[in-house]
């Protein structure tokens, strides 16, 4: 759970925006909406096998 703490002479603006840069740092609402379904760990590895060779795609495009 995260913990943010207005001060007193703080915006209500600026502890939001801290709140939302805080939950991206954490990765907190990706791994809430990873987890409200199960996957299977064949289909976690398959997908981590295409970002990879999407990723060295990129890389060989750059390189040439």
């Amino acid at each position: 759970m995260l913990i943010i703490k207005v001060q007193d002479n703080e915006k209500i603006d600026r502890a939001l925006k801290r709140y939302r840069n805080k939950t991206r740092k954490t990765k907190l609402i990706n791994n809430l909406r990873e987890n409200k379904h199960y996957t299977k760990k064949s289909i976690k590895r398959r997908k981590q096998v295409e970002k990879a060779k999407y990723k060295q795609y990129l890389s060989d495009k750059e390189n040439i």
